[in-house]
């Protein structure tokens, strides 16, 4: 079993008025250079990590038709939740008609194979604050995001805390960067840390340019960063 990871799909089968295309000529027919790459590459007895931002549908039946284009791809399939994901609702009700090659990670862990797989959305980091939003930002809006902010470490603390103690290899899945560029210790890569994470997985970051490899490893952990228009809509292999 291979390993593969890609993120930020932004489906709209059910919202076409939401294309990702009005974001530039690289977005053009992404669809279907996602299920080109993907199908080239990826095997039925393979594991797909999708970390956020699925699909433009504002509610779960609407979702259904871009959950189904994704299972309709080869491959087992575990989704985490985006800040975009709006139409994600409770677990227990996305269960009854999720498809079946997909598995909801959100306050649980999951284990495949000897591979532990943990993780939450995250919310903008205060220790790595992005300058362009964080300037934009009231006082009240910044102290909203401290509060998300640490709702989601206690999530992830609570999924990397269940983690199969059999597993060979420990993947940690967020959707907001757990890092800063410069690869800076963060409440995020502490956690990870403590937890003896081995991989960690995430995505939110466009438009970013592709020039040299961004991120890589620190302190034992490797991160990879998934946007699917960072990664040129191919999955990347991860193990």
């Amino acid at each position: 079993m291979n390993v593969w990871a890609i993120s930020d799909l932004h489906l709209c089968f059910s919202t076409p008025d939401k294309s990702m295309e009005i974001f530039g000529k690289e977005w053009m027919n992404y669809p279907e250079k996602i299920k080109t790459a993907w199908e080239k590459n990826i095997h039925p007895e393979d594991l797909v990590l999708i970390s956020g931002d699925i699909s433009w549908a504002m509610h779960f039946q609407d979702a259904l038709a871009d959950l189904q284009w994704i299972d309709s791809l080869p491959g087992t399939k575990i989704i985490l939740k985006g800040n975009h994901d709006y139409w994600w609702s409770s677990v227990n009700k996305m269960q009854k008609e999720m498809p079946s090659s997909l598995h909801i990670l959100h306050n649980n862990s999951l284990y495949f194979h000897e591979i532990a797989i943990g993780g939450t959305r995250l919310w903008d980091d205060p220790s790595i604050p992005l300058k362009e939003t964080t300037a934009l930002k009231t006082e009240e809006q910044r102290e909203q995001d401290q509060k998300i902010f640490q709702r989601e470490l206690m999530r992830l603390e609570r999924s990397l805390s269940s983690l199969n103690p059999q597993a060979k290899i420990r993947i940690a899945m967020t959707h907001f960067p757990p890092i800063g560029s410069e690869m800076q210790s963060t409440p995020v890569t502490n956690l990870l840390e403590k937890f003896q994470v081995n991989i960690c997985v995430f995505g939110h970051l466009h438009a970013l340019q592709k020039k040299a490899p961004l991120l890589g490893e620190k302190n034992g952990i490797q991160y990879y960063l998934t946007s699917a228009d960072y990664l040129d809509f191919i999955p990347i292999k991860i193990i």
